[in-house]
C-alpha cells in the first residue's frame, strides 16, 4: 500500500517515499505540530493481521524507545490509524554505508571514527539486553555528524535460536530495509553461532561489526561465495583473506583488532562492544591508525634510520628490563603474570632519546610511564597510565631534558632551562626548586630530598619543596690521571 503525498497519519503529513522492505514502508513526512521533518515507517493494513509481522513491528518500536544514544536512530512517536500501524522516527539525511561502499573502500580515519561510533551504539543496546542480529552496511547511515545504527526489526531482548529454515537469501547491498522473510540477519555478516542456530549474545553483533569493518577497509566482503551454502561454509570454516595482503599500509594493530572480532570462537573475540570501541578510539586518537608509509613518514620528521633503529632497540630494552625487574622482585607474589603493552608517541610527534637524557621512566608504583616527546618542535613531558589508552602532556614542562618520579608516584622532578622543577602528574603549574647548570640527572629519595649531579661539580641535594642546593660530594683530584677517571667521596 503506497501512501500518496499529502496523506495524513495523525499529525504527520506524508511527503514522499524513502524505501520499502519486508518490515514495511518508510516515508519522509512533516510533523504539522512541531514543523519538523520526520521519517514514518508503516506496517500496511494487509500485514496487520499477520501476528509475526505485527509482533516484529511492535518489538522494533519498544526496542528503539529503550535506547537513547547519539548513534542510534531516535523514535519520536507510535500510532495507529485505520488499521495502519506506524512508527515516527528522526529523518536522517545522508547515505547508507552500503551505498558508500559502492564507490570503494572507506578512508582509514573514517573506518576508525564510524567503527567506534557503531561499537558505542551496540554497547548501549547490549547493556539494555538487546542484540541487533542484523548489523550490516545497509543498516548503518552515514551523516554529517557521524554514523547512525538503524533497523532494530530483528533485535531480540533475550538470546534466541535460529535455524537454516528461518534464513533467507542475501539482501541486496543497496537495500536499507530487511528483506521479506528474513528473521535472523543477512548471510554475509552472520556470526558462526548465528549460522548454526545457537544461542546468541552481544558477541555475535561484534562478529558482524568485524565483517563490516573488514569491508570498509578492503572494499570486499570478509566472506564471499557463489551460493548461500558456500557463504555459510566460508563463515564456519575459512579465514578471511588477510587485510595486509590487500592493504599493506594497514596498521598491524588494526588488522589484529578486526581479526579478533572475526574469531569463530566467541570466547576469543572482544567480549564487549565497549572494549572494541575504546580500541578503535585509541587508534584514532593516538595516531597509530594514521601512520604514513616509511618512505614518507621518517623524512618528514627529519629522522635518520640509524637513529630510529637505536631508539627502537632502546625502547624495547627498557620495556624488557622493566618486566624482568618487576618479575624477579615480586617472585613472592603468587599472582605474578606477564604484561605486554605498547606506548605509541603522541600524534605527529616522536620520542626524544638523547644520550643520557630522555627515555621513558616507570613510576615506582608501576602504574604509569613518563617520557619525553617532541610535537611541533615543542619538547615536553608526557605521561601514560598503563590502564589508559592515550598519552597525556604535562603543560609547563617545555624544554625538559630529563625527568624522574617522586617515591609516591604523584609527581615528577625534571630539568629544563638550567632549572630543577617539579610538577604533579594530576596537573597544575610547575614549581621551580633551584637553579642547576649542566645537569646530568637526578633522583627523588624517600626523605623528600632530591639528589642531582652536574657535569662539573659533583653531586648535590635539595629539598623537594625547594631551596639552596647543598653539595654532598668532593672531587678527589689525586685520583685523576691516566684515563682521567672521576672519583667522588662524601664530604
Amino acid at each position: 500500500m503506497a501512501l500518496a503525498p499529502g496523506t495524513r497519519l495523525g499529525p504527520y503529513e506524508i511527503i514522499a517515499p524513502l524505501g520499502a522492505g519486508g518490515m514495511g514502508e518508510v516515508y519522509r513526512a512533516r510533523d504539522t505540530r512541531l514543523e519538523r521533518t520526520v521519517a514514518v515507517k508503516i506496517l500496511p493494513a494487509q500485514f496487520s493481521c499477520d501476528p509475526v509481522r505485527k509482533q516484529r513491528f511492535e518489538r522494533e518500536a519498544k526496542t528503539i524507545s529503550s535506547l537513547n544514544h547519539p548513534h542510534i536512530c531516535v523514535l519520536y512517536d507510535v500510532g495507529n490509524q485505520d488499521g495502519v500501524e506506524y512508527l515516527v522516527m528522526e529523518c536522517i539525511e545522508g547515505e547508507t554505508l552500503a551505498k558508500r561502499l559502492e564507490k570503494g573502500p572507506v578512508t582509514l580515519d573514517q573506518v576508525l571514527k564510524y567503527g567506534a561510533q557503531i561499537a558505542g551504539a551496540l554497547d548501549k543496546a547490549h547493556q539494555n539486553g538487546v542484540i541487533h542480529r542484523d548489523l550490516k552496511p545497509g543498516n548503518i547511515m552515514l551523516t554529517t555528524t557521524g554514523a547512525k545504527l538503524l533497523d532494530f526489526g530483528l533485535a531480540r531482548p533475550t538470546a534466541t535460536q535460529a535455524t537454516l529454515a528461518t534464513m533467507t537469501a542475501m539482501a541486496p547491498a543497496q537495500s536499507p530495509m530487511t528483506q521479506e522473510g528474513t528473521i535472523v540477519g543477512t548471510f554475509q555478516y552472520m556470526s558462526p553461532e548465528q549460522v548454526e542456530g545457537k544461542e546468541l549474545d552481544g558477541r555475535s553483533d561484534i562478529f558482524s561489526l568485524g565483517a563490516v569493518l573488514y569491508e570498509m577497509l578492503t572494499g570486499k566482503k570478509a566472506f564471499e561465495g557463489k551460493s548461500q551454502l558456500s557463504v555459510l561454509s566460508a563463515i564456519l570454516e575459512k579465514e578471511p583473506q588477510a587485510i595486509s595482503s590487500m592493504k599493506p599500509l594497514t596498521p598491524p594493530v588494526l588488522d589484529h583488532t578486526i581479526q579478533r572480532c572475526l574469531a569463530r570462537n566467541p570466547e576469543e573475540r572482544w567480549q564487549r562492544a565497549l572494549d572494541l570501541g575504546l580500541e578503535l578510539k585509541w587508534l584514532a586518537e593516538s595516531g597509530s591508525g594514521r601512520r604514513a608509509p616509511r618512505s614518507q613518514e621518517w623524512p618528514r620528521l627529519g629522522l635518520g634510520w640509524g637513529w630510529l633503529a637505536w631508539a627502537l632497540v632502546a625502547g624495547l630494552s627498557f620495556i624488557a628490563a622493566v618486566l624482568a625487574f618487576t618479575h624477579f622482585n615480586k617472585r613472592q607474589s603468587p599472582e605474578a603474570h606477564m604484561v605486554r603493552f605498547t606506548i605509541s608517541p603522541p600524534q605527529n610527534g616522536t620520542y626524544v632519546f638523547n644520550g643520557v637524557e630522555g627515555g621513558a621512566v616507570l613510576s615506582p608504583d608501576g602504574r604509569s610511564v613518563a617520557f619525553i616527546a617532541r610535537v611541533d618542535k615543542v619538547t615536553q613531558l608526557w605521561v601514560r597510565a598503563l590502564d589508559a589508552f592515550s598519552n597525556r602532556p604535562l603543560p609547563g614542562t617545555e624544554g625538559v631534558v630529563s625527568a624522574f618520579w617522586s617515591p609516591d608516584s604523584s609527581s615528577l622532578g625534571f630539568f629544563t632551562q638550567d632549572k630543577l622543577k617539579r610538577i604533579a602528574t594530576s596537573g597544575g603549574p610547575a614549581q621551580t626548586l633551584c637553579e642547576v647548570h649542566d645537569s646530568r640527572g637526578g633522583s627523588w629519595g624517600q626523605l623528600d630530598v632530591i639528589l642531582f649531579s652536574r657535569v662539573v661539580g659533583g653531586v648535590y641535594r635539595v629539598s623537594a619543596s625547594g631551596g639552596i642546593p647543598e653539595r654532598v660530594t668532593t672531587l678527589n683530584a689525586s685520583r685523576l690521571g691516566g684515563n682521567a677517571s672521576l672519583a667522588f667521596f662524601p664530604s
